[in-house]
């Protein structure tokens, strides 16, 4: 008999993608589905982004590239930086990856030994805690709740971070709250890193969908010395609605960066090069369809707030980026249906979607229970129509 790897034992399948699928097997069985999950925005990728691609295949620019990127897209990505958040970097700063799973992974297999620390907090994207176990690491779990926005206090951080603490993860905005962190904040938690010798892990990948005025900040941007204790993940994918081009950069010190370069070079080898070259005309290019998706998740935001908080029993708090909600519907645990009992978020989850035909993220695979997380990348329309389904199921619950 085959035996697996020992760290599978504690690994799970991405709960988005598995409910995404689900989803779209009761479509394709004809169910009228409304999917809630998806974390990728509906709109399609911009004309001039895919120009750029297939002008890189009839140019010939179909074979390996250097393993951690062309020098043109990290050219883009050091201007993009420049120009974004006033940070200097150069070539030996950037590595471009696929995706900005990969590079994370990439990151914290050069960072981790076995039982090193990473503190998180919740909730958190879902991926983190099963990416440094893979790493050998230890996810050290600061839970955050509603009533603080979502967000931890640098006494929080402080309180967490031990002899064995090698980084924390910051993102900002957040998936699945869309809560995002002030400059004042972020430098708060910039100086306990400093003061503690933590490496600060900034995952920045909608750091341009945000609202009201609101605009991200990184924490690299502190300081001299805050910057040269970050390392900053992003990609293209949420702000040029460019999932499926795998894409993902991170920028850091150079010798992490190396690290990173090394493990890619004996795994996956260098990003697909049509897709680098996209991602050159995505960062380098006009920006106007940035600021056309964010206004239209806008609109979707406001609709889906007041949505749910029209529900009674439901909390939803309004984000400041991303494109989820991430809402309170605890006051339904305990109560029950044919054939069940809603004790948790994963029950409420497979609830809704059995009986309304609404597919939504339990959030206890953000860390967080009582909450359901809600994409809002899905029409006006659906978001109106998929509420009301869920409003009907939740009325008859017993």
């Amino acid at each position: 008999m085959i035996r697996l790897s020992k760290r599978l034992d504690e690994l799970e399948e991405s709960v988005t993608l598995a409910i995404t699928a689900r989803a779209k097997a009761m479509k394709a069985a004809g169910r009228d589905v409304i999917g809630f999950g998806a974390g990728e925005p509906d709109f399609d990728t911009p004309e001039n982004i895919k120009e750029a691609a297939i002008r890189a295949i009839c140019e010939g620019h179909t074979k390996y590239t250097p393993v951690a990127g062309i020098p043109e897209l990290k050219d883009a990505v050091i201007e993009k930086f420049k120009r974004d958040n006033n940070l200097d970097y150069s070539r030996d700063n950037i590595i471009v990856s696929c995706g900005g799973k990969h590079s994370l992974y990439n990151l914290f297999t050069s960072l981790l030994d076995d039982g090193d620390e990473v503190v998180i907090q919740a909730p958190y994207w879902v991926s983190y805690p099963a990416i440094v176990k893979l790493a050998g690491g230890t996810p050290v779990i600061v839970r955050t709740t509603g009533e603080t926005g979502f967000k931890m206090t640098h006494e929080d951080l402080s309180s967490s971070i031990t002899g064995n603490t090698k980084a924390f993860i910051i993102n900002s905005p957040s998936n699945p709250s869309g809560a995002a962190y002030t400059a004042a904040e972020l430098a708060g938690l910039a100086e306990v890193a400093l003061q503690k010798g933590v490496l600060i892990v900034s995952d920045e990948i909608y750091e341009k969908i945000t609202y009201g005025g609101f605009s991200a900040t990184s924490p690299a941007s502190v300081s001299e010395d805050v910057r040269k204790n970050t390392v900053i993940v992003s990609g293209v994918s949420k702000a040029y609605s460019m999932t499926g081009w795998r894409i993902g950069y991170t920028a850091g010190p150079a010798e992490i960066i190396k690290a990173m370069g090394k493990i890619q070079s004996q795994s996956t080898s260098n990003p697909a090069s049509i897709s680098q070259w996209a991602a050159v005309e995505a960062l380098a290019g006009p920006q106007g369809s940035v600021e056309a998706m964010v206004k239209e998740f806008a609109l979707r935001r406001d609709a889906i707030v007041a949505a749910l908080n029209s529900i009674e029993g439901v909390r939803c708090p309004t984000p400041t980026g991303a494109f989820y909600v991430f809402a309170d519907f605890s006051g339904f645990f305990g109560r029950s249906f044919k054939g069940g009992v809603i004790s948790g978020s994963v029950e409420l989850a497979s609830y809704l979607l059995d009986t309304a035909g609404a597919a939504v993220v339990p959030g206890k695979a953000f860390g967080e229970n009582t909450c359901i997380r809600l994409s809002y990348a899905i029409a006006l329309d659906q978001i109106t129509r998929g509420v009301e389904k869920i409003k009907k199921a939740l009325g008859d619950l017993e």
